[in-house]
């Protein structure tokens, strides 16, 4: 299994880890990962692989990590390569720039669902856009206003934080969940929640396995955009980081 160290620290950004195992199709397992793999509409990280070789110093592209068995992370390499040796010391570099604009589309995503207080059907972000679908018969008129409700809710750049819950603590309080199409990962005994705010200010706590900031003043100036009608019951909204 591969330790997720972008759980325990989303802002790290280099961590040293032993190559564990290659798989068939070319991917790289650490004892160790900071790259977040693809799950719950959050795109893998993409980075880089550092070593010492026989030759000196190499280096391998990584396009994406996935999740594989057991727990393990794997990491697609962008071109094929000579991969680091099973046993091996590597030094993983994140392209952060990406990496912390997913967070703060994530973020941003959970404060729409707090402004459009629906039953989520979907979801998937993106470096620059996110979009949530929505259980919604019908488009909302007041596009300015649920615009001007996130942006507010950016600048009082509130605390978002974490904590563990076990599973039968989910199962008994269904609300939790605002995703009808995906459940958040359990049978591993708990499950983790996302809180946005505490105590008086809390405006959000769901459980989520993603990435998030820190604070919400980081995601910047959100932009309300297109609003796509996705059968009869579902519509499609658009959220666009304007920097």
């Amino acid at each position: 299994m591969s330790a997720p160290l972008f759980r325990t620290d989303a802002y790290l950004r280099e961590a040293e880890a032993r190559v564990s195992a290659h798989t068939l199709e070319g991917g790289i397992v650490l004892d160790a990962c900071l790259f977040y793999p693809t799950g719950g509409g959050q795109p893998g990280d993409s980075g880089q692989l550092h070593w010492h070789g026989e030759n000196g110093l190499c280096s391998i592209g990584i396009a994406t990590a996935v999740k594989g068995e057991g727990g393990d992370i794997i990491l697609l390499p962008s071109e094929p390569a000579a991969l680091p040796p099973v046993g091996s010391v590597v030094v993983q570099s994140l392209d952060w720039d990406r990496r912390h604009r997913h967070m703060r589309v994530h973020t941003a995503l959970h404060l729409l669902s707090v402004v459009i207080p629906l039953p989520v059907s979907g979801g998937q972000i993106a470096a620059d856009k996110g979009r949530l679908d929505f259980d919604m018969p019908q488009a909302p008129e007041d596009r300015a206003e649920i615009e001007e409700a996130l942006n507010v809710l950016v600048s009082l750049d509130l605390p978002v934080t974490e904590e563990w819950i076990t599973d039968a603590e989910l199962a008994a309080n269904p609300d939790l969940v605002k995703t009808m199409s995906v459940m958040p990962p359990m049978g591993a005994g708990h499950v983790r929640l996302v809180r946005i705010g505490e105590g008086e200010t809390q405006i959000d706590l769901q459980p989520c396995g993603g990435t998030h900031v820190s604070r919400l003043g980081e995601i910047g100036r959100l932009r309300l955009g297109k609003i796509e009608k996705k059968g009869k019951q579902n519509r499609r909204v658009y959220l666009h980081l304007d920097s």
